[in-house]
């Protein structure tokens, strides 16, 4: 082999490969260049290489590794000797013959066996056109009417077989050979027709536009699940009806009966793929093929189970929550298209622009504001601004409706955007006051609309205090997906802690802003005046539940960050040991995005530094954080006892703050006294974002 050819040179077959050819056809050697054989190197590199693994020079850089060629590599090598060239040549070989066989019994096993073979390929990528199988040449009406006289053959047939005279069961011409296995056939048969036509009514309600479908979905659902439950029941029967038994290992068949099924050849994407990077593909096996498609559709009822609420913060609740299960691209793309389409259209969030395709975004957006109903109808909206806020709260569904990787990456970039909304926003408040103010100059009276509540000022304010809030809902959850991710080492966690309290600190506030002017405009719709400042008094000590349950948040990182600090300050624990990067580094490694959309204002390493340099065992537990955050967390029970994923969560943070509590106390009383005798890790034990003390004895 030539190391140093070129990359055309190197895509010609070696003569390991091309052995029909006479040896005094190869390429001489050149000044440069000496031909070796190469056989004896490729064998040992692959007694020893892992999959992934590759060998290469010294100068070998990411670019040469994108347009290597890796020898036998299906999709790379197209020199590599394979049985088949196309799909012609192996069906005329006989590996796909039709019919499969003259023998009705084996037909139908073999049928049965294809049917659940496909089922196991579809988790992985399957472009059928690629292969000259157009499935839906004659359109999905057809197909169903065909599904469906299928099916309705297939009832009788089962009747027959379960009818108890004789007479009745010579009617029909059984579907194989042995009569006393009929009625087993037509059940796996009819469970698998049934669960293909059920689930294609599943995915096509849940098109249907505005979210009209999701009620007949779910009952398609159930009944998917159902018939999938019969699938799984069929393999007993399947099994023994095998020839010479099952040989196959149950976490390798992709079958319910454990024979190989005819038709299939890997070795064809070889020729008809495209050149593609190498990847590691592990069909599935049939009972992880049945489990995917349960998750799949318990993620589908979840979608259908939504009440397409009009509150952006209800819709954003929900969709966290759909994410936390980990759902697949699939379930994911009924809730909404991937957020690299440009298009807007999408399957149920956002159509035409609209929310759930009835709700224009500036509706949305006022709603969640806080503004009046008729403000949604507001001139203002009108503005390049507020419609670049639209497409802005458009792109955010988007997004958090993608995996969590792209998810956290977009989302941060994404606030650049909301800041320059937010900095553009204040001049045009300025500007409409201006206008307010000249025609009060000139007129000797402010313009009645100035001081009602769809006055363009007041507009614009309020939409910028929701403005700033979604800013810090979004930094909010940027940190917190990083735990998911499992993006921060242990020794970084109190600097996440540190800023995500500064982050919630932030939101807290605007939240409270903004409920606050909720309230007083609600009050004012009903007619009631603020005669005193009394009521101003009252209304502070009646925080609303949603800022409660986030200070309930601020305290438990306040005493994560606290309890890391000191034990950083007092037993020189939690210390970065990487060599490549310093703290400061990583700081801005981790922040950068935030840091660089102000998000919150003058926050920076210095003052990191600085705010937690004083920390220790001496001031920290007094006063104890997590007892506060363990405190309302208690309190805030009946505030959300009809919500059980906030009940849920509540616990969750309970239980954290309470073992910390009590780990920092122990901490604190042992740590001062003899500090070498204490391990203490973080561990994320009740929570999947808050960490939970352990301590041990060194």
């Amino acid at each position: 082999m030539d190391w140093n050819s070129t990359p055309a040179e190197q895509a010609e077959p070696p003569m390991s490969r091309r052995s029909s050819l006479p040896l005094s056809s190869t390429i001489p050697a050149s000044p440069n260049t000496v031909w070796v054989d190469a056989t004896p190197l490729l064998q040992a590199a692959c007694t020893d290489l892992l999959d992934g693994e590759l060998i290469h020079g010294e100068n070998f850089n990411l670019f040469a590794a994108m347009s290597a060629l890796e020898i036998m590599d299906p999709k790379m090598d197209s020199g590599m000797i394979c049985k088949y060239y196309s799909v012609d040549e192996a069906i005329e070989d006989g590996v796909g013959p039709v019919p499969i066989s003259f023998d009705r019994t084996t037909d139908v096993q073999c049928t049965l066996d294809i049917m659940d073979h496909l089922l196991a390929c579809e988790e992985e990528d399957l472009f059928t056109m690629a292969y000259g199988l157009p499935l839906d040449g004659d359109g999905d009406e057809k197909s169903l009417s065909l599904l469906n006289a299928v099916e309705e053959n297939l009832c009788r047939q089962l009747r027959a077989c379960k009818a108890q005279s004789s007479r009745r069961k010579q009617d029909m011409e059984p579907l194989q050979s042995d009569i006393d296995m009929e009625e087993g056939y037509c059940k796996a048969l009819l469970c698998r027709l049934r669960f293909r036509k059920h689930f294609f009514h599943v995915l096509a309600c849940m098109r249907r536009p505005q979210g009209k479908g999701l009620e007949l979905a779910r009952k398609h659902i159930a009944s998917s699940i159902s018939e999938l439950e019969c699938i799984r029941k069929s393999a007993d029967f399947l099994i023994s009806t095998a020839s010479g038994g099952c040989s196959i290992g149950i976490e390798d068949r992709t079958t319910a009966s454990g024979r190989k099924p005819i038709g299939f050849d890997a070795s064809l994407n070889s020729r008809v793929s495209a050149p593609a990077p190498p990847r590691s593909i592990k069909m599935l096996s049939w009972n992880k093929a049945i489990e995917y498609f349960e998750k799949l559709l318990r993620d589908l009822d979840f979608i259908c189970s939504y009440s397409l609420d009009p509150s952006l913060e209800v819709l954003l609740r929900f969709v966290t929550q759909f994410q936390s299960s980990r759902p697949d691209l699939v379930a994911r793309s009924h809730l909404q298209v991937p957020y690299s389409l440009p298009s807007t259209e999408t399957l149920l969030l956002v159509q035409e622009g609209r929310l759930y395709g009835r709700d224009p975004m500036f509706a949305v957006i006022t709603r969640a504001a806080g503004l009046p109903e008729t403000t949604k109808n507001h001139d203002i909206q009108r503005y390049e601004s507020v419609m670049q806020l639209g497409q802005l709260v458009i792109n955010m569904l988007k997004i958090v409706c993608t995996n969590t990787a792209w998810q956290r990456r977009k989302l941060g970039k994404s606030l650049q955007d909301w800041r320059v909304i937010y900095v553009q926003a204040p001049p045009l408040l300025n500007l409409f006051q201006q206008l307010e103010l000249a025609f009060t100059n000139k007129f000797g009276e402010v313009l009645a609309t100035s001081n009602d509540e769809n006055g363009v000022a007041r507009v614009v304010k309020q939409i910028l205090i929701w403005l700033e809030e979604q800013a810090y809902w979004i930094a909010f959850r940027f940190l917190m997906l990083g735990f998911e991710l499992e993006l921060y080492s242990p020794s970084e966690f109190f600097m996440v802690y540190w800023y995500l309290y500064a982050v919630l600190v932030k939101l807290a506030e605007k939240t409270d802003s903004r409920m606050e002017i909720t309230e007083i405009t609600a009050a004012k719709r009903k007619g009631k005046k603020r005669k005193d400042s009394s009521k101003d008094v009252g209304r502070e000590t009646r925080i609303p539940p949603a800022v409660r349950f986030l200070q309930c948040q601020i305290h438990l990182v306040e005493g994560l960050t606290l309890l890391q600090a000191a034990l950083r300050n007092e037993m020189a624990a939690l210390h970065s040991l990487t060599p490549f990067n310093s703290e400061q580094e990583i700081f801005l490694q981790h922040f950068e995005l935030l840091q660089k959309a102000c998000i919150p204002e003058q926050i920076t390493y210095h003052s990191f530094k600085e705010s937690t340099s004083y920390a220790r065992f001496s001031n920290i537990a007094t006063p104890n954080c997590f007892q506060q955050a363990q405190k309302l967390a208690k309190e805030l029970r009946s505030s959300f006892s009809n919500d059980h994923d906030r009940l849920a969560e509540l616990r969750r943070l309970e239980q954290v703050a309470e073992h910390n509590s009590v780990a920092m106390n122990v901490i604190c009383q042992l740590g001062a006294v003899e500090p070498n005798s204490l391990k203490v890790s973080f561990e994320f034990i009740h929570h999947p974002c808050y960490a939970t003390a352990v301590v041990r004895r060194a």
